[in-house]
């Protein structure tokens, strides 16, 4: 049986920019006498950079280096509540049982969907038209997998890009867990069990996500990959031996092979003078185009550059990107 107070001492976990939004929100209850009556902040990445280091060290919020060096019966005394958001490191069950209180997670989908490192990417990735962010209690030894206290849905447009969506994500999170917080007693009483049967995953993004295989993805699926690494990483391929990094794509209407284009095979490039856009095809008969791209780690090009400079110089039957 816990015992609730309205004042809370919060210690929080974070890393990132998605992280930002919760913390500066807790703050904002802190510093204006509301439900958190101190906080501190643990982050394990110590650049400068880090903008939870260059927030807490503007605001005089004290700071930890993960991992810490002071756990149990101490941490007990000085904090009722753990916040974790974006962390990425397992905390120990002696941390987590030393919170009166607990721990906190905010992730970043509807659980039990999407469990794991990325579910930013992998939402958008797999084509999904809705995504949320889940209030969790933290439980040892693995992630994503404790009781919910609260969900918010949002939905995903046809050509968001990952970092709207991260951003849309980060302050909904942001604003769900202040309410979590500040109600804390009423959602403790009403916490909700995850159906481990509903659970789906999103791993860490290996290099080899970037990769392009013309033949076995369809049109969609290559403009999703793209919106999904949009900032992160760019898509590969390969022209002949070089590597070819993509930077931006886009969709071509409908992308319906037809007109004489018949005879297009899976990732061949055309290069329409009328447009100015280089079209290639997929393994659905659909079509995309590549608006910039590089080639053997030169400089990013439009399309039209690509082709004056390179592709244009080649025999018809060597403009195929790789599979």
């Amino acid at each position: 049986m816990f015992v609730f107070f309205s004042r809370l001492r919060v210690l929080f976990f974070g890393t990132d920019n998605f992280s930002l939004p919760s913390l500066r929100i807790l703050n904002d209850s802190f510093k204006s006498n509301g439900t958190v009556t101190s906080l501190e902040v643990v982050t394990s990445f110590k650049a400068t950079k880090n903008p939870l280091k260059r927030f807490a060290d503007g605001e005089n919020l004290r700071l930890h280096d993960w991992p810490l060096q002071k756990t149990g019966s101490e941490v007990h005394r000085n904090f009722d509540l753990g916040v974790v958001v974006s962390f990425g490191h397992l905390i120990p069950e002696a941390l987590i049982s030393s919170f009166r209180l607990g721990m906190l997670n905010v992730h970043a989908s509807l659980l039990p969907k999407l469990r794991g490192a990325a579910p930013i990417v992998h939402a958008i990735a797999a084509g999904h038209t809705e995504t949320g962010v889940t209030i969790m209690r933290i439980r040892p030894r693995h992630f994503d997998v404790g009781e919910i206290l609260a969900q918010r849905h949002v939905p995903i447009g046809p050509h968001t890009l990952m970092p709207e969506l991260h951003g849309q994500l980060a302050n909904v999170g942001a604003a769900a867990l202040l309410h979590c917080v500040e109600n804390l007693d009423r959602y403790y009483r009403t916490l909700r069990t995850q159906d481990d049967g509903e659970a789906t995953y999103a791993p860490k993004i290996v290099p080899q996500f970037a990769d392009i295989r013309w033949a076995g993805m369809g049109a969609r699926e290559v403009y999703d990959r793209f919106r999904a690494l949009y900032s992160y990483k760019p898509l590969t391929t390969r022209l002949g031996a070089e590597l070819v990094k993509i930077f931006r794509v886009s969709c071509d209407g409908e992308g319906e092979i037809g007109g004489g284009e018949e005879d297009f095979v899976p990732g061949e490039i055309r290069f329409c003078r009328k447009s100015k856009r280089l079209r290639v095809r997929c393994g659905d008969g659909k079509m995309v185009c590549v608006e910039q791209l590089s080639i053997g780690g030169k400089k990013v090009m439009s399309g039209q550059e690509f082709y004056n400079g390179f592709l244009s110089k080649l025999e018809p039957a060597n403009r195929v990107f790789s599979n």
